[in-house]
């Protein structure tokens, strides 16, 4: 691995605009967009923190204070990692670890008792090796693929998730239903997308916003948290699983 110092842009209220947030770049006027810059603004209010890599380097760090995760965990004290990903050209030369590093720089600097992150093997998810090579460690597991990955400074307890898995999903009831936020930008198309096919199925379906990271703990299906499908009470772990799903209904 290539390790190289890159120059990183900190987002905020007074440039978000500007910059962006990565995420479909070239899109301004998609609804998703929209909705993601309109939650940026809230979450910027408390303490969320967005580095990009500076072009032409792809890549980008979200992370907020554990008490204020968009996931459903109990992580106050410790500084979460929403997201991160570098992409492309920009894959092998070090420039995760730069990112994370400022995030634990962050983290210190707010006197946090560490870091930690949802992992999966499903999609971009995929950190844990990388994770485990900076010092985490697997603390809470969910099924059927999430890991709760952290790193802490001292010896304060651990995060771990919310739970309730089951008995969430079944509260959604017969038929379809999508648990959102606006905390990605591709969900309003995803979204989108899999009601298309509820409606041309015939399967009854219903959107319902997650509109706090307190709805997403208390009513989220999925250790994601932020985008959950659940079919006749079931919790599907992916937006492809839950296409194959509807798209083989009835047959």
């Amino acid at each position: 691995m290539v390790c190289m110092k890159p120059e990183i842009i900190d987002v905020g209220l007074e440039n978000v605009e500007q910059t962006g947030f990565f995420c479909f770049m070239s899109k301004r006027n998609n609804p998703g967009w929209k909705a993601k810059l309109a939650w940026l603004k809230q979450r910027f209010r408390e303490g969320l923190r967005l580095k990009l890599l500076k072009m032409p380097r792809r890549g980008f760090i979200e992370y907020i204070p554990g008490q204020f995760a968009w996931r459903p965990v109990q992580a106050k004290g410790y500084m979460f990692i929403h997201c991160l990903w570098v992409v492309g050209q920009s894959r092998g030369k070090g420039f995760a670890s730069a990112l994370l590093d400022e995030c634990m720089a962050d983290a210190r600097r707010s006197n946090m008792d560490g870091l930690a992150m949802v992992v999966s093997d499903i999609g971009y998810m995929k950190w844990k090796r990388f994770l485990l090579k900076h010092g985490f460690e697997a603390v809470d597991v969910a099924p059927p693929c999430y890991q709760l990955m952290a790193l802490r400074f001292g010896d304060m307890p651990w995060p771990k998730f919310s739970g309730d898995w089951e008995k969430k999903a079944r509260a959604c009831g017969k038929g379809v239903t999508i648990l959102k936020t606006s905390q990605c930008p591709y969900f309003e198309d995803a979204t989108a997308a899999l009601l298309r096919i509820a409606q041309r199925k015939k399967i009854p379906a219903k959107v319902i916003e997650l509109k706090t990271a307190r709805d997403v703990r208390r009513l989220a299906p999925s250790p994601y948290g932020t985008y959950n499908v659940v079919i006749g009470g079931q919790a599907v772990p992916s937006h492809d699983r839950a296409r194959a799903a509807l798209l083989a209904h009835g047959k």
